[in-house]
């Protein structure tokens, strides 16, 4: 008697653990501040974004591929030329993230590690691009206007792709090693002229 009690219940408890397994592989989380896109086996990739929260899905036939939507930064570094010819230094940190509605198109034509593959190459191209426009002294004084310039431009561009950028900024930015002696000594043969016209004076 009591073994066919025992029996029931490793049945009951077999059929359980299986339920529970199918069960299980049919919900996933979306964690806050993320987005998942559902590639289907039969259907490919769905045009629906899943929100946060826990969903079904057919399990072996589907498959969520789960996005980060929060911002994230970004440093490129970047080596160009200005207008009057002078290698300039430059790291570009971008705070960015992709347009949750267009996550399908992004994941089909891009991939997961879309800003791997298109963040350095639009931000090179931009860079490069607006400071042509300018020779070397008008970056140092203008540096306001040259950041403004980079930040419309690079948002206009990044938009094609379906990323938004949150904050574009200048945080580094030097000048070739001839340029800075050549600055350098214009600085002391300015101060040395001062001290020349101090000792006439008096």
């Amino acid at each position: 008697m009591a073994a066919k009690v025992f029996e029931s219940i490793g049945k009951f408890g077999l059929a359980l653990a299986v339920a529970g397994g199918v069960v299980n592989s049919a919900l996933y989380n979306v964690d806050a501040g993320h987005r998942a896109v559902i590639f289907d086996r039969f259907r490919g990739v769905q045009d629906i974004v899943v929100g946060e929260g826990t969903h079904f899905l057919i399990p072996w036939v589907q498959k969520p591929i789960i996005f980060d939507c929060r911002s994230r930064p970004r440093n490129v570094p970047v080596i160009t030329g200005s207008k009057d010819l002078q290698n300039v230094n430059i790291t570009l940190r971008i705070l960015f993230r992709p347009v949750a509605s267009q996550l399908p198109r992004i994941f089909t034509s891009i991939g997961e590690d879309y800003d791997e593959r298109v963040l350095p190459s639009i931000t090179t191209e931009i860079l490069k691009s607006v400071v042509a426009r300018f020779d070397a002294g008008e970056l140092i004084t203008q540096r306001e206007l040259v950041s403004r310039q980079v930040s419309d431009d690079l948002t206009e561009r990044a938009a094609t792709f379906g990323l938004i950028l949150d904050d574009v900024s200048l945080t580094h930015l030097t000048f070739g090693k001839e340029f800075t002696e050549a600055v350098e000594a214009k600085q002391v043969a300015q101060q040395e002229a001062e001290r020349a016209r101090f000792v006439v004076e008096k």
